[in-house]
């Protein structure tokens, strides 16, 4: 008798025992996460949080504006080891060389100039003599060249008519000129013979002396023919005041 009271009492246990987890399975089921016992459980927390909307009472970040004013700053100020400004060359960069006057106007002879002797075809039997001057100095062409030709022993005369009113002069960089009336066109002329070298020496201050060194400007690899009627016009300022003797 005792042993069937027991076993009715074990059965009644193990039916509430499944009563209970009956209960407890369907309270995890609907959402509640809550146990028999009343305890909350952290295994069935909402997957997806719900997105937080700020208070309309909450007051405005001033981040954004803060981050705006220090880009705008950032963009305008100077980097570090940046040049602002006006570009200057590097330190102990040489600077172009101009060619500029310097000191008193010195003599125009062969050191200091670049002589060019190009024979012309009007007028005809005309030879264009072009000085420039290849100094740094201001210099003057005074008086007429003095011409030789060949193996001539003495120069020739100077047209006159062609002296200029002022002294000849040129800045770095310009030329002079003087034109060689080499033979006569009518072919009165004597002694008439053909060259193939020419000197051209400088005079000084009082027209007379020879001064510095002689150019040597190249002649046409068939040379030029010269005879007794050979002469010269002063240095002249311009081409055209040249040419026309």
């Amino acid at each position: 008798m005792s042993s069937l009271r027991t076993s009715r009492t074990r059965l009644a246990g193990a039916a509430a025992t499944v009563v209970l987890a009956a209960l407890s399975l369907t309270a995890c089921q609907d959402g509640t996460g809550v146990h028999a016992s009343g305890t909350p459980t952290t295994a069935t927390a909402t997957a997806n949080p719900p997105s937080v909307t700020p208070s309309s009472s909450t007051a405005p970040s001033n981040t954004s504006s803060s981050n705006a004013s220090s880009s705008g700053s950032d963009s305008s100020s100077p980097k570090a080891g940046s040049t602002t400004g006006t570009t200057r060359p590097p330190a102990g960069t040489p600077k172009s060389k101009a060619r500029v006057p310097s000191g008193k106007p010195v003599t125009c002879e062969g050191a200091n100039t670049k002589t060019v002797a190009a024979p012309l075809n009007r007028p005809v039997n005309h030879m264009l003599l072009t000085v420039t001057n290849t100094g740094r100095e201001t210099c003057h062409l005074y008086g007429y060249p003095a011409v030789r030709f060949g193996e001539a022993q003495a120069v020739p005369p100077v047209i006159e008519d062609s002296q200029p009113q002022a002294v000849v002069t040129l800045e770095p960089g310009e030329s002079g000129y003087a034109s060689v009336n080499l033979s006569a066109t009518d072919g009165s002329g004597s002694n008439g013979h053909t060259v193939n070298s020419l000197t051209v020496y400088f005079r000084g201050r009082s027209g007379n002396e020879s001064v510095g060194t002689g150019a040597h400007p190249s002649l046409p690899a068939t040379g030029v023919y010269v005879d007794d009627s050979l002469k010269v016009t002063y240095w002249q300022q311009s081409m055209d005041d040249a040419v026309q003797w």
